[in-house]
């Protein structure tokens, strides 16, 4: 693909002797949303780490806009972690100020609106705030920067089930992908599904399926979580 924006070129990642991810190659497509699914331990995380420039590839290359993905990247790409991250002293609102002092990029306007919407009260300290609220904040501090790469680990993450479509609409309304790309990974397959470009299919550290997700409805009429099965079940077929 000539407009990617995350290039993988023979990616193997090992912790120890346990490889985490097996000479993996993609391209990423600009201003795309992107779902990386798969499950636990099949090295989703792993990836969001390398673009991030938080983990290095034992071999091979992982570059972001066309230069090598390291710590100081952090300019170009925002990163929800699925670990919990924050300060737990500082308010919801101090949060948001301490984030707007990191990020050049981060649109303090932007997250007062994000901050509203998700019915967050700013002067809370993060130490009282639920589960749901914390993975709320996350994706305010994500949505709230103007960098041209959106990562997402687990985004729904802790999140109550009966507002996770809520959530995912206020992310593309939040988004200009005219200027920025988010690459996601989730369990919650089936929720996502109406808002993704694209889906790659991870298993054991391998990449299974990479398709359009328009195709895998017209051309192979499934649904994601069925293609996700079949794609996997077709590899190690063939293996």
């Amino acid at each position: 693909m000539t407009d990617s924006i995350v290039r993988f070129t023979g990616v193997t990642k090992k912790y120890l002797s346990q490889a985490a991810l097996n000479n993996v190659s993609f391209d990423l497509p600009q201003g795309k949303i992107t779902a990386l699914v798969g499950p636990n331990g099949s090295g989703k995380s792993t990836i969001l780490k390398l673009i991030a420039g938080l983990a290095h590839p034992s071999q091979g290359s992982v570059t972001v806009n066309g230069k090598t993905a390291h710590r100081r990247i952090a300019g170009e790409v925002a990163y929800l972690s699925e670990m919990d991250a924050l300060y737990p002293f500082f308010t919801v609102g101090e949060t948001i100020s301490f984030n707007a002092g990191l990020f050049a990029d981060f649109d303090v306007q932007k997250a007062g609106e994000i901050l509203s919407f998700m019915q967050l009260e700013p002067d809370k300290k993060v130490r009282h705030l639920s589960k749901g609220n914390r993975g709320r904040l996350k994706i305010l501090l994500v949505l709230s920067r103007r960098a041209p790469l959106i990562l997402m680990d687990e985004p729904l993450a802790g999140l109550d089930p009966l507002v996770r479509d809520s959530i995912i609409k206020s992310m593309i309304s939040y988004l200009d992908l005219q200027q920025q790309t988010v690459f996601m990974s989730t369990h919650e397959v089936s929720e996502v599904e109406p808002v993704l470009d694209m889906v790659i299919s991870l298993h054991e550290g391998k990449i299974m399926g990479y398709e359009e997700v328009e195709n895998i409805r017209e051309k192979h009429g499934l649904s994601l979580v069925d293609w996700m099965k079949e794609s996997i079940q077709n590899k190690e077929a063939r293996i």
